[in-house]
């Protein structure tokens, strides 16, 4: 490739993920600095993903941005700051001077990005997305250093799609943002048996975005402050000690608790928040009467802004708490897609159950299920038939 650089091109997939410790809050707008630290799990690219070709030529007349087929601007200031950054990077990386075999830094580039799952509807769209695009441009340009800082310029949790499995994101103490970096807690491998499970109750956008969320909460949430401050630190350690030990109980409850609190902080702030719906906080007592019938955790919700629910459970739970789920919520349609992503057994549930659990129920609530489970960081695609853009450097038509 290094012979011919008429056009460069790389293609990379990352993942989505979800916090457990959550983050909400900057104390720096441009920089993307968080207030607190987060923790989160990386989930599987099988069932979730971005996938982002970004190209270089030197006959390209200017930088251009596809996003799921539509052409959309890409002079979006966090857009360009992943690019100054990346360049920035090579341009270190060379010493100042230009490779005669590296790609031109002076090229415009091309960048195509498609995601299998809704975007900006609460599910961490922006985090792969930004992640994504990172890590095609590190590629691309040849760029091999720590790249948490620079995805965290473009979306503030996209720092912890830089890893897999179980992700912290480092508050940092500098005011130049240096040391507010992603690092991984444990691989997606140490905990096998770790399922997660999303309820899709809405494909549609959020009626207000995190980004404007957040900086009211923290202009005027005296609950954040404390709870930044006081909360996140203790539960830090204390996440990070039952993700090392496998511990469900302590990882459920504190993830659930959690979950509660964010959203209580978005109540606090003035004017509220709403990011849960009925349906929400319907699935909230689910799974509070599913676990008391059992007499321990054995389901644990996280919601992030947004209505769609995240359960964690272990692998012989599943089954059970997704026929709970499709008893409480029957599909209205779609009988045979309610359940996607890995295949989920059969379960019959004990009369005691049914009566205890599912009591009042909703047709046609929840979307479908999409059942997935911890999984790796960005991955690059080495096949060029899965480009999204082809040789002229514009995208490719789906078929």
């Amino acid at each position: 490739m290094a012979a011919e650089r008429a056009l460069a091109m790389a293609t990379c997939t990352a993942p989505v993920n979800i916090a457990v410790i959550k983050y909400w809050g900057k104390r720096d707008t441009d920089l993307i600095l968080p207030i607190n630290s987060s923790l989160s799990v990386t989930l599987h690219q099988d069932q979730l993903k971005t996938t982002t070709t970004a190209a270089a030529s030197r006959d390209f007349t200017e930088d251009r941005l596809w996003l799921n087929g539509k052409e959309v601007d890409v002079g979006h200031p966090r857009v360009q700051a992943c690019l100054r950054e990346v360049r920035r990077l090579a341009r270190k990386r060379r010493g100042g001077s230009e490779d005669t075999a590296a790609l031109s830094l002076s090229y415009k580039i091309h960048i195509a990005s498609e995601n299998n799952f809704p975007t900006a509807a609460g599910l961490a769209s922006s985090a792969a997305g930004y992640a994504c695009l990172v890590s095609a441009l590190a590629r691309l340009y040849g760029v091999e250093e720590e790249l948490s800082e620079v995805a965290r310029q473009g979306s503030g949790s996209a720092c912890r799609s830089m890893f897999g499995g179980f992700v912290q994101w480092q508050r940092g103490e500098r005011p130049d943002g240096t040391d507010s970096l992603a690092l991984q807690v444990a691989p997606e491998t140490h905990w096998p048996e770790l399922r997660v499970l999303v309820l899709v109750v809405s494909g549609e956008k959020k009626p207000m975005g995190s980004t404007v969320g957040m900086q009211t909460s923290v202009e005027t949430s005296p609950l954040l402050k404390h709870r930044a401050e006081v909360v996140v630190p203790e539960r830090l350690a204390q996440m990070m000690r039952h993700i090392r030990e496998r511990d469900f109980e302590g990882f459920g409850q504190l993830a659930m608790r959690d979950s509660n609190q964010f959203h209580a902080t978005c109540l606090d702030t003035f004017p509220p928040i709403f990011y849960l719906t009925d349906l929400s906080r319907h699935i909230i007592a689910l799974a509070h009467r599913y676990n008391a019938h059992h007499g321990h955790t054995k389901v644990a919700y996280t919601f992030d802004a947004g209505p769609n629910a995240v359960i964690f459970a272990l692998a012989d739970t599943v089954a059970e708490f997704v026929e709970v789920v499709r008893r409480s919520f029957p599909p209205a349609t779609n009988g045979d897609q309610f359940v996607r992503g890995l295949p989920v057994g059969s379960a019959a549930l004990s009369e005691e159950l049914v009566a205890a659990v599912v009591t009042e129920p909703v047709p046609g609530a929840v979307q479908y299920i999409l059942h997935t489970k911890p999984g790796p960081g960005p991955q690059l695609v080495d096949d060029p038939s899965q480009h999204l853009l082809g040789a002229d450097g514009l995208p490719r038509s789906r078929a």
